[in-house]
């Protein structure tokens, strides 16, 4: 039995990418399983953190240090000059009057860190994904400093949760996560882990079933109901990540294609479900189906960027599939 489902595991982990796009029509198909699970989607976020921990390569982190300044330039403008951006677009341009939940969900789509599966998204195009795994994990380490910090200015008295509790609720699940990965790797041993990669990758992909399925709570519903309203919106999450891969292409043109494309696709991918476990699950409705559907460019983007990415890095067919 414990074969069969190590077996099971791996080969889950094999095929994780069309896995991971299809839970998301899951959860639109089936809007009860949706509704169970979403109390759940808390601790579905914690254990994709501390899976992404027990996951992190130290050695390629190393090797991205040995050059840090591209890596702190990217830091930087993920963390700090994209939100910034977005409150001065919703200072100065009349955004802000559409009220909160459209402040919050600019928020969280432009101030969290990457999703914890960027580095392998960039690895499924083709690509050098160490930049990426390098600038992800420092994302979450300054996460619980610079997220309530443009928190607190871009939405002031409508930030869910004070600039201090944030700030420990980030820090909580963080560093809850982080220790629980360094204890599960002196337990089992990193050359253990090491060989059980496929069996990690197929728990994550279980795990990021059921958060996916739970984050398309009320979707289904609200896309039968108010069609054009929902389309509208999903158009829009398209749009903001496309745009902030776009800015970050251009800004960081200076460096290597590769490397240029890695850091504009990590920041287009943002974490958006580690702020709404942070905020406990409660999101005003706005809000929560501007995150369910912002969900749809997260994990289809990587599938229709393909040709492109390919053209603009200057990849062949057999590069992309020898990398991948």
């Amino acid at each position: 039995m414990i074969r069969m489902l190590a077996a099971g595991l791996a080969f889950i982990g094999r095929h994780g990418t069309t896995a991971l796009a299809v839970s998301i029509f899951i959860g639109l198909a089936l809007p009860a399983l949706s509704a169970y699970l979403r109390p759940y989607l808390e601790i579905a976020v914690f254990g994709l953190l501390t899976l992404a921990f027990l996951r992190v390569d130290h050695n390629a982190i190393r090797t991205r240090l040995k050059r840090p300044a591209l890596l702190i330039a990217a830091l930087v403008w993920m963390m700090l000059g994209v939100p910034l951006l977005t409150y001065l677009l919703l200072t100065h341009t009349g955004l802000s009057q559409l009220g909160p939940d459209v402040a919050l969900a600019l928020f969280i789509s432009t101030a969290a860190p990457p999703v914890l599966a960027a580095p392998a998204f960039i690895y499924l195009l083709g690509l050098d994904g160490t930049l990426s795994l390098a600038l992800s994990v420092a994302a979450m380490i300054v996460t619980p400093l610079t997220v309530p910090f443009v928190g607190g200015l871009m939405l002031g008295d409508a930030l869910p949760l004070s600039v201090g509790g944030l700030a420990l609720k980030l820090s909580i699940l963080l560093a809850g996560a982080f220790v629980i990965a360094m204890v599960l790797k002196r337990i089992f041993g990193r050359e253990r882990l090491a060989r059980s990669g496929d069996h990690i990758s197929g728990l994550n992909v279980i795990v990021l079933l059921i958060f996916a399925i739970a984050a398309m709570d009320g979707v289904a519903a609200n896309f039968l109901s108010q069609p054009l309203f929902m389309l509208a919106i999903t158009t829009f999450t398209f749009a903001l990540a496309l745009t902030q891969i776009f800015l970050s292409l251009v800004l960081f043109a200076p460096a290597t294609r590769e490397d240029a494309y890695a850091i504009a696709h990590t920041c287009g991918t943002r974490n958006m479900g580690l702020m709404v476990a942070a905020f406990g699950g409660v999101l005003p409705e706005f809000t929560w189906l501007w995150f369910a559907v912002g969900q749809f460019p997260i994990y289809l983007l990587p599938m229709f960027l393909k040709p492109f990415v390919r053209v603009f890095c200057r990849l062949n067919a057999d590069s992309v599939t020898q990398r991948t």
